[in-house]
């Protein structure tokens, strides 16, 4: 499928407006970037368990920041967090039908990227029904201007049961290359902990962050077993979390892991755990985009940095 097929010289142009915002940003990304510490120039990488291969450690989700028309202001940004997310190495962009026009300006970004992008497309089916399904999913290879979608979830467990044969199928077919489930709240594990005894599956997107640890008692450690690749997503918890840290001196030890920031220090600590394969926070800031790939550079933390910076939050 052509990218830009159907679209208007004037209707890409104006999709492109916002592309010249990257160049705004430049000096000041270039103060907040850090260097890895083991002298790579791009982001390190993590094994998908079921095929190997190798997956940048920071994506992008685009849940209310991807939410946006051409003509909002927002939406000018959009193309220099792409930018960034993608210059340090990044490629997974994780978005679904129920995050409002998120899949289309997905789409619309992707399709005017030079060169052309090397997007992890990650997305959802959140419906009820094979017919409806098969419906919405169509819809996201459209929104998204694709024929591939990389990794199709079936999002917080809805009618798995119908939804599992058709993602099989298409993924026989070529039409996605991997199947996920997702979920967010801790009241589901024992459904999702069931479902991954039940089914061979590529992925797992899952909510943990520095204060929302549940996930590390019994699910992290299930998904070792099975080979199951996990996606974190609400990686900053509920919202409070760097808001409780901000003004806190970071700890002596950071700069030895490459992390100048909170935000990066609070992805390192999920990046640590050796079942997390990619974190994806997401924003609508290059600044903050930026600074969220810094967590994909530089030494992982030891045991004893987690617990410390468990400490500084219990």
């Amino acid at each position: 499928m052509n990218h830009t097929e159907g679209y208007s010289r004037r209707r890409l142009l104006t999709l492109a407006a916002g592309v010249s915002a990257v160049f705004t940003f430049d000096r000041a990304l270039a103060a907040i970037t850090s260097p890895n510490a083991t002298g790579a120039q791009t982001m390190q990488t993590r094994a998908i368990p079921s095929s190997s291969e190798p997956l940048p450690l920071v994506g992008l989700g685009t849940y209310r920041g991807f939410d946006v028309a051409p003509g909002d202001p927002v939406y000018k940004q959009l193309p220099a967090v792409l930018g960034e997310l993608f210059k340090k190495g990044g490629t997974v962009i994780d978005s679904s039908p129920m995050y409002g026009r998120a899949e289309e300006t997905t789409g619309e970004l992707l399709s005017i990227h030079e060169p052309r992008s090397p997007a992890f497309l990650a997305t959802k089916v959140w419906t009820r029904g094979r017919e409806e399904g098969i419906a919405q999913m169509e819809q996201s290879f459209s929104l998204l201007r694709t024929e591939r979608i990389d990794l199709m979830q079936i999002h917080n467990l809805l009618d798995w049961q119908t939804h599992l044969p058709t993602l099989r199928d298409w993924k026989e077919q070529g039409r996605i290359r991997y199947i996920g489930i997702t979920h967010y709240t801790p009241s589901a594990y024992d459904e999702v902990e069931a479902v991954l005894k039940a089914e061979p599956l590529d992925f797992l997107q899952i909510n943990y962050a520095l204060d929302d640890r549940g996930v590390e008692k019994r699910i992290l450690p299930l998904c070792r077993e099975r080979g199951v690749a996990v996606i974190c997503n609400r990686p900053f918890g509920g919202g409070d979390l760097l808001a409780r840290l901000k003004g806190k001196p970071l700890p002596g030890w950071a700069a030895q892991v490459g992390a100048r920031s909170w935000p990066q220090l609070a992805l390192k600590f999920l990046l640590a755990h050796p079942a997390v394969t990619c974190v994806i926070p997401g924003t609508r800031n290059p600044l903050y985009m930026a600074d969220n790939a810094g967590a994909g550079f530089g030494l992982m933390l030891t045991d004893a940095q987690r617990q410390q910076l468990i400490a500084l939050v219990s």
